[in-house]
């Protein structure tokens, strides 16, 4: 299964599209749709973008950035695929590939979350999401935020 159009569209929103480089909330270097760049990336001054090495100094250009982004999301989309066995709508691959795309995947993998979705216990997949609201302790309220979209998402 892929990342439908739309939820592609919502994941951009919900990230932002930042054409230069800037450093995330973490101050990791980041570009894109939340491409967080690799030591590689940063030693070489490119990014592989669709087998193309793209200089990214002076930043990309929106369709860049876009194909970086469908680049990405494809090892999140396998690691859903793969580790959840429960029959997902659209809408619902979606929103867990954007969870997971935001809290990474090893989280993803020792969640809950995973766990529930798992025992095919979708209802419960609102509630294991507004669990990941907290950075240092405290509630975030972008993530909280992005959570409740994701939730809507689910939802819809």
């Amino acid at each position: 299964m892929h990342m439908s159009e739309n939820g592609k569209r919502l994941l951009s929103e919900w990230e932002g599209t930042e054409l230069k480089l800037y450093q995330d909330a973490v101050g990791l270097p980041t570009i894109g749709v939340g491409h967080l760049l690799t030591r590689g990336e940063l030693t070489s001054g490119k990014i592989v973008i669709r087998g193309v090495p793209v200089r990214y100094q002076n930043g990309l250009a929106l369709q860049q950035a876009l194909d970086l982004l469908g680049q990405d999301l494809e090892s999140f989309e396998t690691v859903v695929t793969e580790s959840v066995v429960a029959q997902l709508k659209q809408n619902q691959f979606d929103a867990i590939v954007s969870f997971v795309f935001n809290t990474g995947v090893s989280a993803f993998k020792g969640s809950t979350l995973l766990k529930v979705l798992n025992q095919n216990q979708l209802d419960q997949t609102p509630v294991q999401l507004r669990r990941w609201v907290y950075a240092g302790g405290r509630v975030i309220p972008g993530l909280a935020n992005r959570r409740e979209k994701e939730i809507a998402l689910w939802l819809a």
